[in-house]
């Protein structure tokens, strides 16, 4: 049996904490003039994986 691969694309957007799988927020990246500043200092605040997410993206970074 060969041995499971990671998915690459989500071992580079997904951070693995104690419990938890830490991800980025999207829509911060450019057009940021708009943006008021107390909305672009939440997308910059952690977010993590919800909980109905979780076993996806375990089976992508072969946690499972």
């Amino acid at each position: 049996m060969p041995k499971m691969k990671t998915n690459r694309g989500a071992a580079k957007r997904f951070k693995v904490k104690k419990n938890l799988v830490k991800r980025g927020s999207a829509f911060k990246s450019h057009i940021l003039t708009k943006k008021d500043h107390q909305r672009k200092a939440n997308l910059n605040a952690p977010k993590y994986v919800h909980d109905a997410n979780m076993d996806s993206v375990k089976k992508l970074l072969c946690m499972a």
